[in-house]
């Protein structure tokens, strides 16, 4: 295969995985070996294993840093300070997409950023949903009161009135603190209830200097 045949069979598709190309009458041999070598080139870049993306010269589309997160781990959902700050819950910028999943957890560094997958059970693996961001791309995103609910859950001492205050935290109209409640309610986990009350508070002095301008 070459290059330009490559670049015909994605179309405008800037991330794909090495089995898009090894259907049909095709040496998955000869594959692995070109794929290595534009690799080596830098035409392409390897996110994972059997995970690419073409360099940037070459693009119709550039993949948004969310879409990439989903495609590196299937079984994930972008939350936790990426969900926050996408929501304009925090003033931080996060330098990582920070991403939760059954699966293990792992840390990538590629030339798309840095991607963190952190492990969660499976009965807490729940509260996201599908965002359109644009150019065909849809990712899946916890929902604001489920991504802060996750970086409590796995953040030690993350639960403090002092701690959640540093987060200088906003609560947009989309934030409903009645289902964050219910969701750290049904943990059963004494930290995360210890937490509600914390974001009750500080939620309602938010509220209070609203009222107050």
């Amino acid at each position: 295969m070459k290059y330009e045949d490559l670049i015909k069979v994605l179309g405008d598709e800037p991330v794909f995985e090495t089995s898009l190309l090894l259907a049909g009458d095709v040496n998955p041999r000869e594959i692995r070996r070109q794929l290595s070598r534009w690799t080596k080139a830098g035409r392409i870049h390897l996110l994972r294993r059997g995970l690419y993306v073409l360099a940037s010269p070459y693009r119709k589309r550039y993949p948004h840093p969310f879409f990439v997160a989903n495609q590196m781990v299937r079984s994930s959902y972008v939350s936790c300070q990426s969900a926050l700050s996408y929501y304009d819950m925090i003033p931080e910028y996060t330098p990582a997409i920070i991403s939760v999943t059954v699966r293990r957890p792992g840390i990538w560094k590629t030339e798309l950023g840095r991607f963190e997958f952190r492990h969660i059970k499976s009965d807490f693996f729940h509260g996201y949903d599908v965002k359109e961001l644009g150019e065909d791309q849809s990712v899946f995103i916890a929902t604001p009161e489920k991504a802060l609910l996750d970086l409590i859950y796995l953040v030690p001492g993350s639960y403090t009135k002092r701690y959640l205050t540093e987060l200088r935290l906003h609560f947009p109209e989309t934030f409903n603190l009645h289902t964050f409640q219910k969701l750290a309610e049904h943990t059963k986990s004494p930290k995360l209830k210890k937490a509600a009350e914390n974001i009750q508070r500080i939620y309602e002095e938010e509220h209070r200097e609203y009222q107050t301008l």
